[in-house]
């Protein structure tokens, strides 16, 4: 499900954020992955849009992951990506989304602790929802 802005400054923020939020996902799943016995693959699709998804597995159970939900997660206050799970593949779907204005200093950079506090916590999260075998 793509966010909606309800400003350009909003649109802007998150394209600050957007990018550092991402590395920082990747960089957390990377090591909540040393500490499993989940094994991780991403898949890049392109159409309609682009999209990255991590899939775990483990024996028999399975669970993908929307890498760009985590990220949302991480940059916006109260992003919920299973709203509407019908319609979370369709391009045309959004949310309106409220950045998270906690994740940027005064000069409007990005405060990198609190951006890796929060992601860390999100990707801790996810792994901690995985089945149990």
């Amino acid at each position: 499900m793509k966010p909606k802005f309800k400003t350009i400054l909003a649109w802007e923020q998150a394209q600050i954020l957007m990018q550092p939020a991402f590395i920082r996902v990747i960089d957390n799943i990377r090591k909540e992955l040393e500490n499993t016995t989940w094994q991780g693959t991403y898949q890049e699709i392109q159409e309609p849009y682009p999209i990255y998804k991590l899939s775990l597995t483990k024996n028999s159970k399975s669970v993908i992951v929307d890498i760009w939900d985590l990220c949302y997660q991480v940059c916006f206050l109260d992003y919920n990506f299973s709203l509407n799970q019908e319609n979370q593949d369709n391009p045309e779907f959004s949310q309106d989304v409220d950045i998270d204005l906690t994740l940027l200093d005064d000069t409007g950079e990005v405060d990198w602790q609190g951006l890796e506090t929060k992601a860390q916590r999100i990707v801790k999260q996810v792994f901690s929802s995985l089945p149990i075998s």
